[in-house]
């Protein structure tokens, strides 16, 4: 039998979607695996991407975190473009035509580096393929909600049964966009099928990124459709020591001055971007609630050129005056969560945003816009650690008043107590097991490492 020496660092080649929101919890993963262990992980993905991620390495990783550049082809697509982050919807099926192409360039990856195992996206079925070619035994690691897994499993392989948890459901107008998230294809495969081949490949388990505390019904249920043995691997929020930056004097003296759970947080996450009716509805409601705030705006790259001034309702800022601060692009999202006086997260509830928030024990004013967003909204309502914006507009939009009565539901009246409560109790119980969980990622991650033989790999596919 082939074993790796006890002694040496195992190696381990990570190879995340081209997605910040999935990069990120990537490197999270990375620093606690070696935290717990001598791994030695790289982290592969495209040039642009990589740029991005780089400076959010603390220099104590540099000795056991390294990255790997994969070059995507770029005939129809620059390379300021391999990226989900400012790419124009209509060319993510180009984007994922490219990654499927990169195919090539990764087994070169792999036969160069020859990593004692794989850890990849929910995407590229090629990569977990490849690595079987090469004698690699490879794992999925998902980063959205075992909710959202679950959701998505059953509706592909059980289309006509009720979901077993009625808690977790789609609104009417969610679920075609649901429909043709799971249909949408490139390269002549949809994400249903990419989904299901990725889940299928993966060798005995399937990491996601959650706890038991939260989703431990679905993290069962998500087994069974997949027939895999699911190991959650925490909320991976990035510690808030590793987070620098030139604003942050200003935003902490801000909030400093502020009295206890108070202060709402703003934030819509780094790759939706509102458009000028939802940025008006949001302000008004800001300025009807009388709450105070922190509001991160972003624009596409296309739109840099794009005044905050000119976007929200005249006069807005002379209104709230001092009671609100507006930050353009990006924020200290765990050191402002994770200080004593924000009371409340206004969030599209992304799903590393949702656990950055439960961490840190603040509540949730939920406003879903897209992709996974909607199932983990509900996920919160149902924990108890926020409230939904309903969207009582026309054509379905979010009004200022609804916007208003939740955030001052959460942040000033009785009714945001018990939101409160349930939230540290949670975040108190996640903290508990976090050190349990990753010990239970790394005794399983190693037992594919040094229990199993190269050549018996493939009798699990």
């Amino acid at each position: 039998m082939l074993y790796p020496d006890q002694n040496r660092s195992i190696s381990i080649l990570m190879l995340p979607w081209l997605g910040h929101g999935h990069i990120s919890p990537f490197l999270e993963l990375a620093k606690k695996l070696t935290s717990h262990r001598d791994f030695h992980i790289f982290i592969c993905s495209t040039p642009v991407n990589l740029s991005s991620i780089k400076p959010k390495l603390p220099k104590k990783y540099s000795h056991c975190i390294e990255f790997v550049e994969l070059l995507l082809p770029h005939d129809e697509l620059p390379p300021h473009y391999h990226t989900t982050n400012g790419l124009p919807p209509h060319l993510m099926p180009t984007l994922k035509k490219a990654f499927d192409m990169s195919s090539d360039n990764f087994s070169h990856i792999l036969k160069t580096l020859k990593p004692d195992l794989l850890v990849y996206d929910f995407l590229q079925p090629w990569a977990p393929s490849l690595a079987l070619s090469h004698n690699i035994p490879a794992v999925e690691f998902t980063t959205t909600s075992a909710s959202l897994m679950s959701l998505w499993f059953h509706h592909l392989k059980n289309p006509n049964v009720q979901f077993p948890y009625p808690s977790i459901y789609l609104r009417d107008y969610e679920i075609k966009e649901f429909s043709n998230l799971i249909e949408s294809s490139a390269n002549g495969i949809t994400n249903g099928e990419r989904v299901l081949l990725c889940s299928h490949r993966s060798r005995n388990i399937i990491l996601v990124k959650t706890s038991g505390e939260i989703e431990s019904k679905c993290v069962d249920y998500l087994s069974k459709l997949t027939e895999k043995k699911i190991v959650p691997v925490g909320s991976l929020v990035q510690d808030p020591m590793d987070q620098k930056v030139d604003e942050e004097s200003s935003i902490i003296k801000w909030l400093n001055e502020r009295e206890r759970a108070s202060v709402v947080f703003v934030s819509f996450g780094s790759e939706y971007f509102l458009s000028k009716e939802e940025i008006q509805e949001i302000a008004l409601g800001l300025e009807l609630s009388q709450v105070s705030f922190i509001w991160v705006i972003r624009f596409p790259k296309e739109e840099k050129s794009t005044r905050v001034e000119d976007v929200l309702p005249k006069g807005f800022g002379e209104r709230v005056g001092e009671r609100g601060m507006i930050v353009e692009d990006w924020a200290p999202q765990a050191k402002i969560l994770k200080h004593s006086s924000v009371g409340g997260f206004v969030s599209h509830c992304g799903w590393s945003s949702v656990l950055e928030s439960i961490k840190f024990g603040v509540p949730i004013i939920a406003m879903p816009m897209q992709l996974d967003q909607p199932v983990n909204a509900r996920l919160v309502e149902e924990v108890g650690v926020g409230v939904e914006v309903i969207r009582t507009g026309g054509g379905g939009s979010f009004q200022r008043q609804e916007v208003a009565k939740v955030i001052i539901d959460v942040v000033v009246e009785k009714i945001g107590e018990g939101v409160r409560i349930k939230a540290l109790e949670l975040r108190d119980n996640m903290k508990k097991k976090e050190d349990e969980e990753m010990d239970g990622v790394v005794e399983e991650l190693m037992q594919l490492c040094t229990a199993t033989t190269r050549e018996s790999i493939s009798n699990y596919f």
